[in-house]
């Protein structure tokens, strides 16, 4: 079964329901057997882009994944990304943010950490963090000294909306290609995983009794999510809603979404200049005597 990546693209300017976002669809793979072929192939496909991508040095690529707990964000991340060369690969988690982050605009953190050309960046929660977690619990906001007066309640979130849009129009000017996946877990899923991390030992350090306390927003997270998606998927840096319900499968959407968006940008190994050619083919003299 072929994946068409645009099934799960957010079009630009349409507002979102989850609701009618399926968490759980017909899975690619027939058995764990043919999931692990089909994982492996494609890994081993984008082990080679990334090559190409690193040789190029042109562009650079930013995956983002948000995702309620338990989604599989760092699953994903692991399984997908297993054959990349970490040389040309950068993996950035960010939490809490420090008493110096918070004395900077809400960009500031993230903006440090972007890809260079010729690297793919990745980050575990992002700058939309500034938009969903923040936005669920306001509160958060007294801590970023934000003067007063531009905490318009009528207007705060379309301004950092604005802000994220204008950015990302900005990396793509540039060379940087995002691509955006919103994990789209089931509440009840989300229940099981829950459940598993606590009858499983070697589980047991991913979940806490704040876990727990965040489950209680769920509504105010789907809201906040449904808005963000809607007000920052663009053309130039699109969001994807992944069911995620089923890990292996969305493992494999995951991967092909980013397999696609290579494929688009035709990287090519630089061609050698006649004097690089020359100066190689002395170096093969010298080598050979």
């Amino acid at each position: 079964m072929k994946i068409n990546v645009k099934d799960f693209r957010v079009a630009e300017g349409k507002k979102v329901k989850l609701e009618k976002w399926p968490t759980l669809v017909k899975p690619v793979y027939q058995s764990k057997k043919e999931y692990k072929e089909l994982l492996a192939k494609q890994v081993e496909e984008l082990s080679e882009q990334q090559q190409l991508h690193y040789a190029s040095d042109s562009y650079s690529v930013l995956l983002i994944f948000q995702a309620m707990d338990a989604a599989g964000k760092d699953g994903a991340i692991k399984h997908v990304m297993s054959g990349i060369n970490p040389q040309g690969c950068q993996v950035f988690s960010f939490k809490h943010p420090s008493a110096t982050e918070l004395d900077h605009d809400f960009l500031w953190r993230t903006t440090q950490c972007l890809p260079e050309r010729g690297r793919i960046g990745i980050f575990n929660r992002s700058y939309y963090e500034e938009v969903l977690i923040v936005r669920v619990h306001p509160e958060i906001l007294q801590a970023q000294s934000i003067p007063e007066s531009l905490l318009n309640k009528n207007t705060l979130w379309q301004d950092r909306y604005r802000s994220i849009v204008d950015m990302e129009n900005h990396l793509h000017r540039n060379g940087t290609r995002i691509i955006k996946f919103f994990l789209h877990l089931s509440e009840e899923e989300q229940r099981k995983r829950f459940i598993e991390r606590i009858d499983d030992p070697d589980k047991n350090w991913k979940f806490s009794l704040a876990d727990i306390e965040e489950r209680k927003f769920w509504k105010q997270y789907m809201q906040a999510y449904e808005e963000c998606l809607g007000a920052t998927g663009t053309s130039d840096a699109p969001w994807y809603v992944v069911p995620a319900d089923d890990k292996e499968n969305a493992r494999l959407i995951i991967s092909q979404i980013i397999l696609d968006t290579f494929k688009s940008l035709k990287l090519s190994y630089p061609n050698p200049s006649a004097e690089h050619l020359r100066e190689l083919r002395m170096i093969r003299k010298q080598l050979e005597s």
